[in-house]
């Protein structure tokens, strides 16, 4: 376990909730660690019941179908803001913060989807952006 040295007692609570947190959350992976565990860790003269071997491989594949299920829609969500994007660009962009601009060209990146204008600055696409055709 790692010591974190704190100033305060409100940080070492919060690190210590964020520990927790995390070590309360299973994934993909120790979930295959646990069953190939269980697996090799069983008596020989006493096996699992078959039952619950099979209810355990069908928990696994539903693991596995949800992840490919996540993957798919992450590119498939990847793709739809490029296919967006790709309309934004020659359009009239006027940022919450006023300001106002022609989109050259939309970075999509983990944060969401910035536009950068030819005037070279760069505005966060968000609630309150307006975007329309150049008047």
């Amino acid at each position: 376990m790692t010591t974190v040295s704190s100033t305060s007692s409100t940080d070492t609570t919060s690190t210590a909730t964020q520990t927790a947190a995390k070590s309360n959350t299973l994934n993909y992976n120790d979930f295959l660690k646990l069953m190939v565990a269980q697996l090799q860790n069983q008596d020989p003269l006493n096996p699992t019941d078959s039952t619950q071997y099979m209810s355990q491989i069908a928990q696994f594949s539903s693991v596995e179908q949800g992840i490919n299920t996540n993957s798919k829609l992450d590119q498939l969500l990847v793709n739809s803001n490029i296919s967006q994007a790709s309309t934004m660009i020659g359009l009239t962009l006027k940022g919450t913060d006023g300001t106002t601009g022609i989109i050259q060209s939309v970075r999509i990146d983990s944060s969401g989807s910035t536009a950068i204008l030819t005037n070279g600055k760069e505005v966060p696409i968000s609630a309150g952006v307006t975007i329309g055709y150049p008047t």
